[in-house]
């Protein structure tokens, strides 16, 4: 198992950082969503995917 570890320890680092970042978007994409922001940056006025009860 040792051996295994150390023949694909580049790839098992950029495997886990790799797994952090995408980590880091997921709850930051949460976050925002919980706290009612846009995705697109613009105005929901007229958007079909717009969630009514969430406009200002």
């Amino acid at each position: 198992m040792a051996d295994f570890i150390q023949q694909n320890a580049g790839s098992i680092a950029v495997g886990v950082m790799l797994l952090a970042v995408v980590a880091v978007i997921v709850v930051k994409m949460i976050r925002d969503k919980r706290a009612g922001k846009s995705s697109c940056g613009c105005g929901c006025e007229h958007c079909s995917g717009c969630d009514k009860k969430n406009q200002k």
